[in-house]
């Protein structure tokens, strides 16, 4: 291939991995140019129609005109007039009036850019979170049926990732769960506390729209409502400069990167647990773990998810910074900034839910290495138990404590010394001194004795998961093919 076809290729061009390799289609779409300027036309409609009824020299014909060219937009038009005019508004305003010459004198009457800008955006925003939030529950359900699955199967607990006393392997997943939770309640507040920008002027004050209609100030309030219920939104916000406050977009983004935490902390887990051989992410049978090691079983998706979720983390401090910087009814400074926040926000939440989603649904526990941890470590754990038991046989405490003590440490040194299993028990059972309960040292080292309440546990908050899940009914899928 020659260097000028090269250079001309697609494959010369940035592209982010975000569009091209991970993130879902609807997102994508959600997020396009194609999307976003045919929902500028749409608002450009609802104003001449609100604008129409409410008494204003439009007509039908010029609306119908508009609505013919909602989504042909030429793009290399656009991008010529932009070049010339230094303004994105409005070259789309020309190729849409040139492409609808009776509706031309009446396309974005009275409004300011941030009429299509930002009441798109909030638009997308809301989408977005529509989007999302049924990629929750999808991992919800997931992990749900998994908690109750292996509700009852003993696990050592980690406290500073040391061993600790017994949990089950659904009961930890109930703590993935518990976060999810969380965020599904967050992510679906902030969707619902959208409102739109509505039809507010240059500086929010409605100046143009009262000249429009001749100082009634009840037409520019009846405006803004109808254009608002157009575009499906029930409430405006009551007062904004010439955006919406950038807050709104700090709002957003902080229960998305709260999203990107929890994902990683489960994500995390999965991976120690990988490590450990006791629970595992989903392997194809044709998947290499390694180009030099071939045994190697790499958790690749749970690392995956750790990466994007680390830039979605940062991406809420974008926004921060953007909402302290603007001055008094609005400064520019925020507008590159948000092109590249807002999409990467949520196309970065869309990837993670959809690998964990892809996780969920074909974990492994592998029951046999996790028997074998537990035993080598529940003799340790259970000497309380046989002290008591021994005092109820007529033990000294204090004796047996010392006996237990000494036993223990010998067990020890040969676990961590010489590599060999716990011997504990053993110990125990060739000691005479607690001959009164040999015969009850299986009873008092089952695991299940160990596990407190941990299997009703998961039973009574799963009940909750599934009341939070079936509002997603008809909206769970199965997990999506991964690319690489």
């Amino acid at each position: 291939m020659s260097a000028a076809k090269v250079e001309n290729s697609e494959y010369s061009d940035y592209r982010s991995p975000l569009a091209t390799r991970y993130a879902s289609k609807e997102m994508r779409y959600n997020f396009s140019d194609q999307h976003k300027f045919s929902t500028w036309r749409k608002l450009w409609i609802y104003l001449a129609k609100a604008e129409m009824q409410l008494g204003l020299d439009i007509t039908a014909e010029q609306i119908a005109e508009m609505e013919d060219h909602i989504d042909d937009i030429d793009f290399e038009a656009v991008a010529k007039e932009e070049r010339l005019t230094r303004h994105d508004v409005m070259a789309h305003i020309h190729v849409f009036g040139n492409q609808c010459p009776k509706a031309a004198p009446i396309i974005h009457l009275g409004a300011t850019s941030c009429y299509v800008g930002d009441n798109t955006d909030l638009i997308i925003l809301r989408s977005g979170f529509d989007l999302l939030l049924p990629r929750v529950a999808n991992c919800m359900s997931r992990l749900a049926t998994f908690a109750m699955e292996y509700r009852d199967v003993p696990t050592l607990g980690f406290t500073h990732l040391q061993p600790a006393q017994l949990t089950t392997v659904g009961k930890r997943a109930t703590l993935w769960l518990h976060e999810l939770m969380m965020d599904e309640r967050a992510m679906r507040r902030a969707r619902d506390d959208l409102k739109f920008r509505g039809v507010k002027g240059t500086t929010g004050t409605q100046a143009s729209f009262l000249q429009l209609f001749n100082g009634d100030g009840e037409k520019v309030k009846k405006l803004d409502q109808l254009v608002t219920g157009m575009a499906g939104f029930e409430k405006t916000y009551p007062v904004v400069g010439q955006t919406y406050t950038r807050k709104v977009d700090v709002e957003c983004l902080n229960v998305l990167s709260s999203l990107g935490a929890t994902i990683h902390k489960i994500c995390s887990d999965i991976r120690l647990l990988a490590s450990m051989k006791e629970v595992e992410e989903p392997f194809e049978s044709t998947q290499i773990g390694s180009s030099a090691m071939p045994y190697k079983r790499n958790p690749m998706r749970s690392e995956r998810c750790c990466s994007i979720a680390r830039h979605l983390m940062i991406l809420v401090n974008n926004a921060l910074q953007t909402a302290a910087t603007q001055w008094m009814e609005r400064t520019l400074d925020d507008s590159a900034n948000r092109r590249i926040t807002l999409a990467e926000g949520f196309l970065s939440a869309d990837v993670i839910l959809m690998i964990l989603h892809n996780i969920t649904d074909g974990l492994v526990v592998n029951r046999k290495v996790i028997e074998r941890h537990v035993a080598q470590e529940l003799p340790f754990m259970a000497s309380e138990n046989i002290i008591m038991a021994m005092v109820k046989a007529g033990g000294d405490r204090q004796v047996c404590h010392e006996k237990i003590r000494v036993l223990s440490q010998e067990a020890a040194a040969k676990v961590k010394q010489h590599g060999r299993d716990n011997d504990l028990v053993e110990r125990i059972r060739n000691d005479p001194y607690f001959k009164p309960i040999h015969d009850k040292l299986d009873d008092l080292l089952d695991p299940l004795t160990f596990i407190g309440r941990a299997p009703d546990q998961v039973v009574d908050f799963v009940t909750e998961v599934n009341q939070v899940v079936e509002q997603y009914k008809g909206k769970l899928e199965t997990p999506v093919e991964l690319n690489n």
